[in-house]
């Protein structure tokens, strides 16, 4: 894989092996196991109206378009159960991941003791970020409902979020979408739908695994 890294190292394989073990923790609703990632999402509004589907003819959209700049979008993914919550916002700045969290934290799983987040290594998710948003002291409780494990430098396609943000965006992003309002308009819809029947991820890759297939990324321990 051209994104592992070219030599052996340490601090990747300690990240990918510490992120491998939390995948493989039986499931638990006092502490569940989520994984968090963002994308982006360009707004592209219509210079004019399409074409309707006909009888014999597809729908047809003019090739100019207008754009009317780019929107966020954080989902939060727990594998074992296929639970999935998308929140849309304008940016992706410090304070947007801390709100997410919050969200997470309060209104999807206020009854958890602990909530294991799986992050990459964004510069914004940190549990200083809560700090950035909040008071002390709401910073503080949020933080102590969170263990936050970050995949490996060059390892985020370890989240399992991505996972989950590829199958939204050829789903429900694969069009052109005008505005922030609609553009959440079309996340619930699709949430909505998932509803029905989640999809949980049955994650196969262990810490054994990794051991023998990406062998050439850990250290030589061979005496001199």
């Amino acid at each position: 894989m051209y994104c592992l890294p070219g030599k052996p190292s340490a601090e990747f394989v300690c990240c990918m092996e510490d992120v491998l073990d939390v995948y493989h923790r039986p499931y638990d609703p006092r502490r569940p196991v989520l994984c968090l990632d963002e994308t982006c999402k360009q707004l592209v509004g219509e210079t004019r109206q399409p074409l309707p589907v006909a009888p014999g003819c597809p729908a047809r959209f003019h090739h100019e378009y207008v754009r009317n700049g780019v929107a966020n979008l954080f989902m939060m993914l727990e594998p074992l159960t296929g639970q999935c919550h998308v929140r849309v916002s304008e940016r992706r700045a410090m304070r947007d991941w801390a709100l997410t969290v919050k969200e997470l934290v309060d209104v999807h799983y206020p009854e958890a003791e602990m909530i294991t987040l799986v992050v990459d290594n964004l510069s914004t998710h940190k549990k200083a970020a809560l700090y950035e948003t909040f008071e002390p002291a709401e910073a503080r409780r949020i933080a102590d409902k969170l263990d936050i494990h970050h995949t490996p430098k060059y390892g985020s396609w370890l989240n399992m979020a991505e996972i989950g943000l590829s199958i939204l965006s050829r789903q429900c992003l694969d069009r052109r979408i005008a505005t922030i309002q609609l553009l959440g308009r079309h996340v619930k819809a699709w949430l909505q739908q998932r509803l029905e029947n989640p999809p949980v991820i049955n994650w196969q890759f262990t810490t054994q695994d990794a051991r023998i297939k990406l062998k050439r990324l850990y250290p030589s321990l061979l005496a001199s």
